[in-house]
């Protein structure tokens, strides 16, 4: 059993899917106390790049709070630390300088382990099923640290990639590049990226699990 904390209610995640306890925001992931290995997805709005909810609330009172995010990084961390499990979040998430995690480099590669057994990379979901390169960085215990498919996704624009021209549009959309994604394919795990978490946590099935 793994328990699958901070999904969508209607994600990969849930329904009938073999050996995953679901908990999406009806169940607040915040109240997991384990057993059992864990994948993590914590909101990460306040620690992204608009952690202040946008250039036009920068320096005012509407501002937000950096890592104002109700703990549940700080619970992730706990049980991915606890139990064993990866936890997931943007590239160049603040949480990672704010925990001292180790910031993986984007060509790939994990990271060597702190004093959990901890180790970070940063892989592009786009090889596995995103619309997007959607970089993301993992940090995972006691899983299968296995190789994966390294580097940038070729042909798929950044999540953050804007035209600034009609031209530039007409451009980038003759090489499919441009693309418009809703707020739900932003944040939405493909199945594929959700089956290679699966796999690396089930580290005791795999050949060398857990190294």
């Amino acid at each position: 059993m793994i328990a699958a904390l901070y999904v969508l209610e209607d994600g990969p995640y849930s329904g009938p899917y073999s050996g995953l306890d679901a908990w999406p925001e009806s169940r607040d992931a915040r109240k997991y106390r384990g057993p059992h290995k864990v994948i993590a997805h914590p909101p990460c709005e306040r620690w992204g790049r608009y952690w202040g909810g946008g250039p036009m609330l920068h320096g005012t009172a509407r501002q937000k709070l950096l890592g104002d995010d109700g703990q549940t990084f700080a619970h992730a961390l706990w049980a991915v630390r606890t139990f064993g499990g990866v936890l997931e979040h943007p590239e160049a998430s603040h949480a990672w300088d704010f925990y001292g995690l180790t910031r993986p480099a984007q060509s790939g590669g994990w990271s060597k382990p702190d004093k959990y057994g901890g180790r970070t990379c940063c892989v592009a979901q786009g090889h596995y099923g995103h619309p997007a390169q959607k970089m993301t960085w993992l940090y995972g215990v006691n899983i299968n640290f296995a190789e994966l498919k390294w580097g940038l996704c070729p042909g798929k624009m950044k999540l953050d990639q804007g035209c600034h021209s009609k031209a530039e549009r007409r451009r980038l959309q003759r090489t499919e590049i441009c693309q418009r994604l809703s707020a739900r394919q932003r944040r939405l795990t493909p199945v594929e990226f959700r089956d290679l978490l699966v796999s690396l946590v089930r580290a005791d099935e795999l050949p060398g699990g857990g190294k």
